[in-house]
């Protein structure tokens, strides 16, 4: 049972790399790092979803995905993530992937979504 069960881990870690997942970060890690210029956020929801409210200091994929780069940090070891909606949209994948093309490689996952980070009680941005 034990061999089946370490397999079956195999498995999923494997599944998952193909998957192209990418390590979670939760709200409170998330929180703790706005305003302190130690990653750069993205937000995978469209223009029209970001004007609404996204978290604050984040990025509108949409409107710098053709100059991505660009709007990165030169350090590609710096801390990038990526989020969409909730933990079910992989949107997300669109600006991780991207980012980790361009040779960045601490690229994580706000899996919660700006649903997610509503519902905690969190507080938005408006687009200017």
């Amino acid at each position: 049972m034990k061999k089946f069960i370490a397999l079956l881990s195999t498995v999923f870690i494997a599944v998952s790399a193909l998957a192209g997942e990418f390590p979670d970060i939760s709200i409170a890690e998330v929180k703790a790092l706005l305003g302190t210029k130690k990653a750069t956020i993205i937000d995978v929801n469209g223009t029209e979803s970001y004007a609404a409210g996204h978290v604050p200091g984040a990025l509108d994929f949409d409107a710098i995905e053709k100059d991505f780069a660009k709007s990165l940090p030169e350090d590609k070891n710096a801390l990038i993530i990526a989020y969409c909606g909730n933990p079910r949209c992989t949107a997300y994948q669109a600006a991780a992937k991207a980012a980790e093309k361009l040779g960045y490689k601490n690229v994580k996952h706000m899996s919660a979504g700006i649903s997610g980070w509503k519902k905690a009680g969190e507080t938005t941005e408006k687009a200017k």
